[in-house]
């Protein structure tokens, strides 16, 4: 048996087949991958909440793109976003159309997934990330090759805010 072999069904074997392994399209268990026994994927994001205008295209468009990133979204649709906005720690200067409420984190407006799934893998300590305003070339703003370059920002607990990215 080869050593990539035997490591890979010693840990199998030691944690009872429980050991995931996660591709682009589908998670599998290794054991069932390995005995040809079809598994059921499980999603290995959190579940988002977007909270939005109900008449806002944008939000739906980044909704969309949210989805076919690989996120389950649910949306809910309000008059008033600022009382989400406040007591899910989002600054004023950070602000944008929508609030997504994604594992123990807050997604302020246009935040490509990437840096969502990035984040979420990093664990930073951080309330957020925010793309502020409506760039235009972001997730959900595209408005055919027109691109404007953005900053994403994250954000702490006391207002305090760093480029995360730039695009």
């Amino acid at each position: 048996m080869k050593r990539r072999d035997f490591v890979g069904s010693a840990v199998v074997a030691s944690i009872g087949g429980a050991l995931f392994s996660r591709t682009a399209s589908a998670t599998t268990t290794l054991a069932g991958a390995a005995s040809g026994i079809p598994v059921e994927p499980l999603s290995a994001l959190p579940n988002v909440t977007v909270y939005k205008s109900a008449t806002c295209e944008c939000c739906k468009d980044w909704i969309t793109y949210m989805q076919k990133s690989g996120f389950v979204v649910k949306s809910i649709d309000m008059n008033d976003l600022r009382p989400v906005k406040s007591a899910s720690g989002v600054p004023a200067a950070m602000e944008s159309c929508h609030t997504a409420l994604i594992g123990s984190y807050v997604v302020e407006g246009h935040v490509p997934a990437d840096l969502i799934k990035k984040m979420l893998d990093e664990k930073p300590a951080i309330i957020g990330l925010a793309v502020p305003g409506m760039v235009v070339g972001s997730p959900g703003m595209e408005q055919g090759s027109a691109k404007q370059p953005y900053n994403v920002m994250a954000f702490a607990k006391g207002g305090k805010t760093s480029v995360y990215a730039r695009r």
